[in-house]
């Protein structure tokens, strides 16, 4: 059944590809994969969203969208069950001792095959790049995208990892996914981080049910739930700073305490109910590390944030050097002696005044 469904998903793609690259050029064409890797797209996003200050909730829309997409393929994967074709670029054994390791890493990988992670991911996230960023004109953008779409996607078909139809699928997906998600995007302006990250959470439930539970899927949920509850956290420090009146704040603040809440709350309970090196406790241990990763830079290159740690700062470092002080020895003799001073002078003015 498998071969016949390999057949139907073949339409002869791999010996002409195949045969246009010459063999000291594979690892070359594994390397361009890796545009579209899970490691190098979240590097990417991740970097983008500390540093680009400027468009801070656009970064954290592509990390929702981004999330949301791998959570996306991740369940059709499943769904569908397909296997990857098996029609390597060259054989292992034939190229040098010292690339085989890198060529292995890069060029190889298991599990379903359709649609195409890499042309779905790579869709997403540079497509979301080029409608967001403001780098050259939007016609450059956008053609640029296409461009690294296209090419990691021909890369997956010459290392003979997926059918020609799996990139296809993938783009598709992809697209339609983006259409969809920024359509509901601009509805909103004001709310796009907490929806992108609200569909992170919706994909890896999805993908969570799809998959019945695999490790993937549930560090997935984790990771969405704990980038959600942190984006809660900052929307939170803007409702209060946003305000003149602390009164005013108080219903959008129940409210971001709620949403915040109601996403920390099982990543903390996975800490707490299973055993330390439990799939539930890796879950929640990211979603918790995510959550202060996306906080983090806000509450450094906010000014009003950075007031109010730098006064807490220096309030614990005045209690710091208070309580060191009155730790000392040299503090405890003279506090001693200048207590038996004062008792000295009450017992003679308590004499006098008994001898009167």
């Amino acid at each position: 059944m498998s071969v016949r469904t390999d057949m139907s998903r073949g339409i002869g793609e791999f010996e002409p590809i195949q045969e246009a690259i010459p063999e000291w050029a594979a690892i070359l064409v594994a390397l361009l994969t890796q545009l579209g890797d899970v490691w190098f797209l979240a590097l990417l996003v991740g970097v983008l969203y500390w540093f680009h200050r400027q468009k801070r909730e656009d970064a954290a829309v592509i990390i929702g969208l981004t999330m949301a997409g791998l959570s996306l393929i991740t369940g059709l994967k499943h769904v569908f069950s397909l296997p990857r074709p098996s029609q390597p670029l060259v054989a292992l054994e034939s190229l040098p001792g010292l690339l085989q390791p890198l060529y292995e890493a890069t060029a190889m990988a298991s599990g379903y095959g359709f649609p195409s992670g890499h042309a779905l991911m790579t869709t997403i996230v540079y497509f979301s790049l080029a409608n967001r960023l403001s780098i050259s004109t939007p016609r450059r953008r956008f053609a640029g995208a296409a461009t690294v779409v296209a090419l990691v996607g021909l890369s997956r078909v010459a290392l003979g990892l997926h059918y020609l139809v799996d990139i296809v699928a993938g783009v598709a997906v992809g697209l339609t996914f983006l259409f969809v998600a920024e359509r509901l995007l601009a509805r909103y302006p004001a709310e796009q981080g907490t929806l992108a990250f609200s569909l992170a959470v919706v994909s890896s439930t999805f993908a969570l049910v799809a998959s019945s539970l695999e490790p993937d899927a549930v560090l997935l949920l984790g990771a969405s739930l704990g980038t959600f509850g942190g984006w809660q956290l900052i929307k939170l420090g803007q409702d209060v700073f946003a305000v003149d009146r602390p009164s005013e704040a108080a219903r959008p603040v129940a409210f971001r305490v709620a949403l915040a809440g109601a996403a920390f709350a099982p990543l903390v309970a996975a800490l707490e109910y299973f055993y330390l090196f439990s799939l539930p406790v890796a879950g929640g241990a990211l979603g918790l590390a995510l959550g202060v990763f996306v906080t983090i830079p806000v509450l450094t290159h906010s000014e009003r944030a950075s007031r109010v740690w730098t006064a807490l700062v220096f309030w614990l470092t005045m209690a710091l050097l208070g309580l060191r002080y009155l730790l000392r020895p040299s503090t405890w003799r003279r506090g001693y002696a200048g207590g038996r001073q004062v008792a000295g002078r009450v017992r003679r003015w308590i004499r006098t005044q008994t001898s009167k």
